[in-house]
């Protein structure tokens, strides 16, 4: 395996995105309306985050329907989400986890895609089509994204169970 390079415009956004972190960290710290503990476990939510991101980072590259593979275009989006992991293994796993741009991550957080262990897009019966031609993912094609790891299979079943939309509630 090759050696990654880190270039001139990747140290700059890198560094932008630590300054961002920081930012954040103090106007969670800086809010008077926050009591000590809230503020606390906002700043631990978010370092966690950045564990999270990180790992995941060690097994994707990029997002697995764009291809888009700029880490500033990217979010870390949990397969099992955090408020259902009983463990912090389990929240921070980098195997729970697909690097996706926010349009993608916004679908696969809320249910409107998932994954079969295959590769194969899954989209969900309630989306609403025109939207999401409008965001890039095409209605009535097969999508296979690749193959996942044992670990990411077993989030990606989770997330097929109790997040992916399988019909109307209406």
């Amino acid at each position: 395996m090759q050696a990654s390079v880190v270039t001139e415009p990747d140290q700059k956004y890198g560094n932008a995105i630590v300054e961002w972190e920081e930012y954040l960290r103090s106007q969670i710290e800086g809010d008077g309306t926050l009591s000590e503990t809230e503020k606390l476990q906002l700043v631990m939510a978010r370092r966690g985050q950045g564990v999270f991101r990180e790992n995941v980072q060690r097994i994707e590259r990029f997002c697995r329907i764009t291809k888009v593979d700029r880490a500033e275009h990217l979010r870390a989006s949990h397969c099992k989400p955090w408020r259902d992991c009983k463990t912090k293994e389990e929240r921070l796993d980098g195997e729970n986890g697909l690097l996706l741009t926010p349009t993608i991550d916004h679908l696969f957080d809320r249910g409107f895609i998932s994954f079969e262990d295959n590769g194969e897009l899954l989209i969900s019966p309630v989306a609403h089509e025109r939207s999401l031609g409008r965001m890039g993912i095409r209605v009535g094609e097969s999508l296979n994204v690749g193959s996942f790891s044992e670990g990411q299979r077993k989030f990606l079943d989770f997330h097929r169970d109790f997040v992916f939309l399988k019909a109307s509630t209406a």
